[in-house]
């Protein structure tokens, strides 16, 4: 029987009662896209073919001889836990529009993907996302992008050695557009944290079982249909047991001097004193930097941090703007289907500690950010809703108040905005104008990642 993308009981992957079907998707799906991979070093290389039969003869080659299934990740996961062995390199793949009708599927072909996003590309979204136009994005992402390769490892060694195999198998009619490398970044804690020392990827929906198991639930239910992630794979031999998974990836370039000078200015605006200030930064990205969730508490925790929350009992947004990041991008009570499995990483070199206190002087104005990566089953209905509904949206969701999201948000800002000067008071800060853009988009495409048996049957 077909596998059931919308049974919204999380999947026992390992169950002795896993149907047939079931099985042979999880044994031709790339991993990465239902359970996150251990990708602490990253490689991204882009890749144009220019034949289709040395095209396909490179993609199967990967995808026979350094790709594994996610079933074998997930035995991987659970032999590391119980002490047997580390597990094995990542490599993914995903293939554009573009890079499907150079592999020598026709126009009519790539109707068979239902998603119209992807079927535009990224370049033909650029008004109605309101990014940068095509000639501000780096030259790599200008020129027309067939493949990304991914390839990712707890260690440098590994990802190094399988960059250099894969580009060494490169076709000669085929070209290395230009290529991307990620590091991950932690907190003393242990945390993993973005470049304006936020710990970030919490609230991630998730669809194995084991995950969610681990998980508290009583307010916030981690568990999703793998409809939220999965879609059969057109042009696999058996879309019925083979899937896939839309894949965004957007290089995003952060200024962190000038988000760390308007953290300062908005907490002397707002008169914050002593460890309240911490509060101004928390209240622009809805967490204080250790994670703790600013609707819940005033300031960060300290210890185990809970994920466990709505916003419900914080309607009016005096603990929490209503326009703080992690709000806008996951309202929690609502728009469930729209939340995406974001697997980004960041890069660049940075010589101070994010995780300090430093001035901001001593911060970088660019050259470090994230390499934003997420797999949808519906582009139009999940990543481009998220940042052109809600994200740049400066009346969701409250009309003439609420402004852009501060981090991610696009657009002019002309929307004057206020915030609670005391946590869980009423009393508001006199209206003002809302903070600038210090993230920017650099370049990017929708992928598709296909089912390891379309891969290994080109």
């Amino acid at each position: 029987m077909p596998v059931d993308l919308n049974n919204a009981q999380p999947l026992a992957w390992d169950s002795a009662t896993l149907d047939a079907d079931t099985k042979a998707m999880l044994d031709n799906l790339q991993p990465n896209i239902l359970r996150a991979h251990v990708r602490e070093h990253l490689s991204l290389l882009f890749v144009r073919f220019n034949d289709v039969a040395e095209g396909k003869a490179f993609l199967r080659h990967i995808a026979t001889t350094k790709m594994k299934s996610a079933r074998r990740h997930m035995e991987e996961v659970r032999d590391f836990a119980a002490g047997r062995r580390r597990g094995t390199p990542y490599v993914g793949i995903g293939i554009s529009k573009a890079g499907y009708r150079d592999l020598g599927h026709s126009v009519e072909d790539v109707r068979e993907f239902a998603d119209p996003v992807f079927r535009d590309g990224m370049k033909r979204r650029v008004g109605l996302v309101e990014d940068p136009p095509v000639d501000q994005w780096e030259r790599t992402y200008q020129r027309e992008i067939h493949a990304v390769i991914l390839i990712g490892d707890a260690e440098p060694g590994p990802v190094a050695a399988l960059r250099e195999e894969i580009l060494g198998d490169l076709p000669e009619s085929a070209r290395l557009l230009g290529e991307e490398s990620g590091q991950g970044m932690r907190n003393p804690a242990g945390d993993g944290i973005e470049h304006f020392g936020y710990v970030d990827g919490r609230s991630q929906p998730l669809f194995v079982k084991d995950e969610v198991d681990k998980e508290p639930k009583k307010h916030w239910d981690p568990a999703f249909p793998l409809g939220n992630v999965l879609v059969p794979d057109p042009f696999a031999p058996n879309p019925v047991r083979h899937h896939g998974s839309y894949l965004v990836f957007r290089k995003l370039e952060q200024n962190v001097r000038a988000f760390k000078e308007i953290e300062r200015d908005l907490a002397d605006d707002l008169g914050l004193k002593g460890d309240d200030r911490h509060r101004a930064g928390a209240m622009l990205v809805g967490r204080f930097k250790d994670g703790t969730p600013l609707t819940l508490k005033p300031k960060a925790a300290g210890g185990p941090v809970n994920n466990d929350f709505t916003f419900d009992d914080d309607e009016e947004g005096s603990k929490c703007p209503i326009a703080g990041h992690i709000r806008k991008t996951n309202p929690r009570s609502f728009g469930r289907d729209v939340l995406m499995a974001r697997r980004g990483q960041t890069y660049g070199e940075r010589a101070d500690d994010p995780s300090d206190d430093s001035p901001p002087e001593d911060r970088p104005s660019g050259e470090v950010g994230l390499l934003f990566m997420a797999f949808n089953s519906r582009l139009i209905d999940q990543f481009e809703f998220t940042q052109q509904t809600w994200a740049n949206n400066p009346d969701f969701q409250v009309p003439g108040v609420t402004g852009h999201d501060p981090v991610i948000g696009q657009g002019d800002r002309h929307l004057k905005v206020t915030f609670p000067k005391v946590w869980g008071k009423p009393e508001l800060s006199v209206p003002q104008a809302q903070v600038g853009q210090t993230v920017t988009m650099k370049g990017g495409e929708y992928f598709f990642a296909p089912s390891l048996a379309y891969l290994r049957n080109l």
